[in-house]
């Protein structure tokens, strides 16, 4: 069953409002309003009220529970733009275009809800676990070649630093 809320005359642009709508499409109703509720938008609280109004309406108009739910649809289309002028040099004047959008958001519970993540395999003894055993005798050799190095530098003198050389012109 497809429930829709719609919100008209929003007063923000419908590119600005199409940003976060496209971000919710295919979520679960609980995991879009999360995600909404940490985007720091206008456009986020805007959505909020209208999948939250989407939800009320799935409740209490057809007995739906809002966990089985996921956003089907989540469109913005443009609205009315109101129209004002700001003086400009010279007795001109500037149009400002005040732009508003109607949100639609639809619902649905035919959907199946899938986790957005596999769970991870635990690790199996193949390949890679006989690549680790066949490097470990290799690593356990390279820490005698390193207390070697020391020992050997050791034994040759060190030659003494040379002193810096003065320049003429400043004494």
């Amino acid at each position: 069953m497809q429930i829709k809320s719609i919100y008209r005359g929003a007063r923000i642009s419908a590119f600005k409002c199409r940003e976060v709508t496209r971000e919710i499409q295919g979520l679960p109703v609980a995991a879009a309003l999360n995600l909404l509720a940490f985007t720091p938008r206008k456009a986020a609280v805007l959505i909020s009220k209208t999948l939250k109004s989407a939800v009320a309406n799935a409740e209490n108009n057809n007995n739906l529970r809002a966990d089985r739910l996921v956003v089907m649809e989540a469109t913005v289309g443009e609205g009315p733009t109101f129209k004002r002028f700001q003086p400009k040099a010279r007795g001109s004047a500037g149009p400002i275009r005040k732009r508003t959008s109607h949100i639609r958001i639809i619902l649905t519970d035919e959907i199946e809800i899938k986790p957005r993540r596999q769970p991870k395999k635990p690790a199996s003894k193949g390949k890679r676990a006989v690549q680790k055993k066949a490097a470990a005798p290799v690593e356990a050799a390279a820490p005698a070649a390193e207390t070697a190095a020391p020992a050997a530098a050791a034994e040759t003198p060190a030659a003494p630093a040379p002193a810096p050389e003065q320049n003429p012109t400043q004494e």
